[in-house]
Parts: structure tokens; C-alpha cells; sequence
């Protein structure tokens, strides 16, 4: 059975490029965001360093090994279902076993969050806007 997949709608870097998000080690960081995160590999570089653009749902993301801080950086996805999103997550292989759902407010925007941080230090913030009743 296969499970059906949040989508991710937007990205936001919580720096300012999320196509230069610093990994130490790009081979040993790739398998988390393909085999856990769902994204798909779509091209390699290894000039002026090396890096790996990888894509979801239209959405890309660059990692590269360029000197910088991993723990300082990483991105908000916007989903369709964030209980879907960490659902998934679990179905391919994220050790996390209970989800740690939150509410955050960003302006005139309540979301519904839950944060996931990579192997290599990268941290990401997976939110649903939540809509009042």
C-alpha cells in the first residue's frame, strides 16, 4: 500500500538562498532528501564547489559543500497536509516515531508545524496554514 504524499507548495530559505544550503559532506547528506524527504536528484556540479540540485512538487533545493554553517540554515515548507507530510516522512524511514505538532503565528498566519532536522545539520520547518473555523 502506498501511502499518498503531502505537497509541498513553497519554500522559503530561513537565510537568503535555498539553492546554496551548506552540507559538510554532499554524497552523505543526498540520501535523507531523496530517500526520506521524497525529493528527486536533478543534476550535479562539482564547479566552484561541489552541489546537487534536488526537486519536489516543483520545487528545488540546491546543497552544496561551500564552507557554509548547516545548523544555521535550512527552509519553511508550505504543505497541503502537514499530518500527511510527517506521516510520509515516517513511512520512508524518519526515525522520529511521535510528531511534535505546533502553533506558530507569522504575521496574520497561524500554521501548524512540526521541524525535522537533517543528518547534516540543515533543519526544516514543514507548516499547513490553519484555517479558523
Amino acid at each position: 500500500m502506498t501511502l499518498p504524499q503531502a505537497t509541498i507548495k513553497k519554500a522559503w530559505p530561513y537565510q537568503q538562498d535555498r539553492m546554496k544550503l551548506p552540507v559538510e559532506n554532499l554524497e552523505k547528506a543526498l540520501p535523507f532528501y531523496t530517500t526520506i524527504l521524497g525529493f528527486q536528484l536533478v543534476s550535479r556540479s562539482e564547479v566552484p564547489f561541489l552541489s546537487a540540485i534536488i526537486e519536489r512538487d516543483g520545487i528545488q533545493l540546491g546543497l552544496a559543500e561551500n564552507g557554509g554553517d548547516p545548523t544555521q540554515d535550512g527552509c519553511f515548507f508550505e504543505v497541503d497536509d502537514v499530518e500527511k507530510a510527517f506521516a510520509e516522512l515516517q513511512a520512508n524511514g524518519f526515525e522520529k516515531q511521535r510528531p511534535e505538532f505546533d502553533r506558530q503565528k507569522y504575521g496574520e498566519v497561524e500554521w501548524k508545524v512540526f521541524f525535522v532536522v537533517a543528518p547534516d545539520g540543515l533543519c526544516y520547518c514543514f507548516g499547513e496554514r490553519h484555517i479558523k473555523a
